[in-house]
């Protein structure tokens, strides 16, 4: 399965909750995750989405621990099962 197909997955159940799934793209700061999630009641999601079993870069690994020293919530999904298991997480709340 490609990265893209997992991609359109997450926007497509994101939009299912009332929320959006913005491609997320900050020049001068290569490796930011691919999605920011934003969903009704003011929760903000960084999202880096890989192809199943592939992991993060070096580069990509290093924004996310400066993303979440910011008390930021950063998840990294691989396949449409863990879009699932995010969105009843996102659901029970």
């Amino acid at each position: 399965m490609r990265e893209s197909t997992i991609e359109a997955y997450l926007r497509d159940r994101v939009k299912e909750l009332g929320g959006k799934a913005y491609k997320f793209v900050s020049p001068g700061n290569d490796g930011v995750p691919d999605r920011l999630v934003c969903l009704p009641g003011g929760r903000v999601v960084f999202v880096e989405l890989k192809a199943p079993g592939k992991k993060p870069t070096k580069l990509q690994e290093r924004q996310h621990e400066i993303l979440t020293g910011l008390g930021l919530d950063v998840r990294v999904i691989d396949c449409k099962a863990n879009i699932d298991w995010l969105i009843a997480e996102w659901k029970g709340r």
